[in-house]
């Protein structure tokens, strides 16, 4: 998951300019960064697995009419960065492709690095080879991919840049015909851009220079891994197994015969389920659909759901947008302690329902550091 941007302007970048959008994608993650942008014909890749204020320091002055960037939160391929190159093609991508290992054993390609972003690229490379058009690929891409989707597709050789997304991270705006574009609309809003739009399952294509040239430079000085792999014990992993046949469930609430102090009446009913008392008398959820009512905007989101990925936040955002019908954008902070899989169902609940995600990441190194301080 990442915060991505980029400018394509007619002069040279306002640096200004340039740091709003960078510094408001790097709450989406500080992790790692990267920047591209055209010089003298080429188009220059940066990679870094540092925060992005570092690498637009360390960078020196861009004299580019356009500049591409992210800032990443880490989900997949410790060392391998973003923006990704693969057949002199790039993409800047923001979410999770779940089903990315598959992916590529459909359209009969082998991956070169970790990260699930890579496979957009695959795709996009075996449709070309099919002769798909180049507006429809993206089409493709959102059809096979399951997850979020927010990118910006770079075809150097054909001169365009396309940006799509199948959940709504992804605004443009205009502003003196310049075109600005982020994860999110505030900081275009930020540089008083005009006629902001967001991308939800439409594609915008853009022209950029020509060039059959990419040249790459990583920059890779992390030691310490973000994404440990779970090494599988044998031994331990039994103690996990605790098989019972004809286990004894309440007759009512299902609660098994293992639970703590539980005891079952002659009728198969447990305890807790004859001493549990409504503290709440339910209401029907006509009230709930008057209580909104005032809330709702016509083609704009109209609230902001918390957002964790885990059971119960999924549960209540199916509701809130197949049952309540509303429109919303869910909010995610991740401390540190977010997980793998939690972060995978929020990009296959936003992707499934087209709800736009944004998510505010901590320094995850120092986050985790705090905790194991306060666990000794």
């Amino acid at each position: 998951m990442c915060g991505i941007f980029g400018i394509l302007s007619n002069n040279k970048i306002d640096k200004k300019e340039l740091l709003i959008l960078a510094n408001h994608a790097r709450q989406r993650g500080k992790d790692s960064s990267g920047l591209i942008y055209f010089e003298n014909g080429d188009y220059k890749i940066n990679r870094s697995d540092y925060d992005i204020k570092k690498l637009l320091k360390n960078n020196g002055e861009i004299t580019s009419n356009i500049i591409l960037g992210h800032s990443r939160l880490i989900t997949n391929g410790l060392h391998d960065n973003q923006p990704i190159v693969r057949e002199n093609m790039f993409v800047l991508h923001n979410g999770i492709i779940v089903n990315y290992e598959d992916l590529w054993k459909k359209i009969n390609l082998k991956p070169t690095l970790e990260i699930d972003t890579e496979i957009i690229l695959g795709i996009v490379y075996d449709q070309m080879k099919k002769g798909v058009k180049l507006e429809e690929i993206p089409i493709k891409v959102l059809e096979l991919c399951k997850g979020t989707i927010s990118c910006a597709l770079g075809i150097p050789e054909k001169g365009k840049l396309l940006l799509f997304s199948n959940n709504g991270s992804l605004y443009y705006g205009e502003l003196n015909d310049n075109v600005y574009f982020s994860s999110e609309s505030y900081p275009l809003k930020n540089l008083n851009c005009k006629n902001i739009k967001q991308i939800l399952n439409d594609i915008l294509i853009l022209d950029i220079p020509t060039s059959k040239k990419l040249i790459l430079n990583d920059i890779k000085l992390r030691t310490e891994n973000l994404i440990p792999r779970v090494n599988i014990i044998s031994s331990e992993e039994k103690l996990l197994k605790y098989e019972i046949h004809n286990l004894r469930r309440c007759k009512k609430c299902i609660l098994p015969e293992t639970m703590p102090f539980i005891e079952f009446d002659d009728e198969g009913i447990c305890n807790y389920c004859k001493n549990y008392k409504l503290l709440n008398k339910q209401k029907p959820k006509e009230e709930l659909f008057n209580l909104v009512e005032p809330y709702r905007r016509k083609n704009e989101n109209d609230c902001i759901v918390p957002f964790s990925g885990g059971r119960d936040s999924s549960y209540a955002l199916h509701l809130i947008v197949n049952e309540l019908k509303m429109k919303p954008i869910t909010y995610t902070y991740d401390w540190g302690m977010v997980t793998d899989l939690g972060r995978r169902n929020i990009s296959r609940m936003c992707s499934a329902l087209g709800v736009e995600n944004i998510i505010i990441a901590a320094d995850i190194s120092k986050k985790r550091r705090n905790i194991r301080m306060n666990l000794i």
